[in-house]
């Protein structure tokens, strides 16, 4: 299964690893790094990401002998190193990194799908967020997320770390610009609703009437796409004249607004709810 230890940290391959840590690099090799047992587990999963590589600590392949194996049956290269490679390849890989291809979805095979619920990030640039709006919308059951331009790389090192594997696991879309994106989930019947503080709508008034919502009320039991705004200023008015309608979470106590990855959350299980 794995080769012979690798032991010099400052080898032309250590150094091929690491630097996929940096966007241009990424860009050039068509390749990402996936750090960690949880990340590169799901990677390595059938279904999961294409890997080429995996690095292992000695102890590492012991504790997570599952994980070299599943990556040993899919075809991966496993090869043994010392810690002082692997944490030369990445200071956050706990044992385990591996080199992946990209991962690339397009919108029109999104909409192809008849998706039911969408979570599109506009203008997020915060990884970590990014990261975790991503794993709630796969705990959600999204069928899809897209990242419109301007968005966070999600093949940035901390937001793949973030999603906890979820990166594996549903079609991520990067790249189209916002007008792009709501035109092509309204064509497919999914309606377009903005998380916004000032939003018309209230969160807990649609799940009351979800699946029997009157005429000119959003239907959270439809097929819908949220879309979230940037961390600092949110969504644009021109993002928000967008939309068919803008929703408010609610806020009950003294907080004055939620970060965007929990109200994201909020929304997403909202209608995950209303639609099971």
């Amino acid at each position: 299964m794995a080769d012979d230890l690798l032991s010099n940290p400052r080898a032309d391959r250590v150094k091929a690893v690491r630097a996929l840590a940096d966007r241009s690099a990424r860009r050039r090799h068509g390749r990402f790094l996936v750090e960690g047992p949880q990340a590169v587990r799901e990677a390595v999963a059938p279904g999961g990401g294409c890997v080429h590589e995996l690095y292992a600590t000695p102890d590492a392949a012991q504790r997570y002998a599952d994980v070299l194996a599943a990556a040993d049956a899919g075809g991966v290269r496993v090869r043994l190193a010392t810690p002082e490679v692997v944490d030369a390849m990445s200071a956050d890989a706990q044992g385990l990194v591996a080199v992946a291809d990209l991962v690339h979805a397009g919108l029109d095979a999104v909409v192809a799908g008849a998706p039911r619920l969408v979570a599109v990030l506009a203008h997020v640039r915060d990884p970590g967020n990014a990261g975790t709006v991503l794993r709630a919308a796969d705990a959600a059951g999204a069928d899809a997320v897209v990242l419109t331009a301007s968005s966070v790389d999600v093949h940035n090192p901390k937001v793949v770390r973030s999603t906890a594997g979820s990166l594996f696991h549903l079609p991520v879309v990067t790249g189209p610009e916002l007008p792009d994106v709501v035109a092509a989930l309204r064509d497919a019947g999914v309606a377009v609703l903005a998380a916004a503080g000032g939003g018309a709508h209230d969160l807990d008034d649609l799940l009351d009437v979800a699946g029997r919502a009157p005429q000119g009320v959003p239907d959270l039991a439809a097929p819908t796409a949220w879309v979230f705004g940037n961390e600092a200023w949110g969504l644009r008015d021109e993002d928000l004249a967008l939309a068919d309608a803008v929703v408010r979470v609610p806020l009950r106590g003294r907080a004055e607004s939620l970060n965007l990855a929990t109200a994201a959350a909020v929304c997403l299980y909202a209608s995950g709810r209303a639609q099971r």
